[in-house]
């Protein structure tokens, strides 16, 4: 799964400042931004996996282990994708939940 390794190992968001900027010469990406990457990425596997499926019922020289992959992948990153939901609206609800 090359295609998330970006969004799932970005570790330096817990690093950031109030600002948005982490100490030295790193970057952050906004987690809007980092989570549209996801869904990009969850896309392109999933047209991928389409293809290969096609491809494969087609007869058009796909084998069945490159269209098996291609499918687990895109079920991967869509199973990624929907816990980061999950759990962004969950902190969210838990927010709007809180007293001041």
């Amino acid at each position: 799964m090359t295609g998330l390794t970006g969004v799932a190992g970005s570790a330096g968001l817990g690093n950031a400042s109030a600002s948005g900027s982490v100490s030295g010469s790193q970057t952050t990406t906004p987690f809007a931004g980092m989570f549209r990457s996801m869904v990009d990425q969850t896309n392109a596997l999933d047209q991928k996996a389409a293809e290969t499926v096609t491809g494969l019922l087609n007869g058009q020289g796909v084998d069945i282990h490159e269209a098996m992959i291609a499918t687990q992948k895109a079920d991967m990153a869509f199973e990624l994708a929907l816990q980061v939901r999950n759990k962004a609206v969950a902190a969210y609800q838990q927010m709007m939940g809180m007293q001041f």
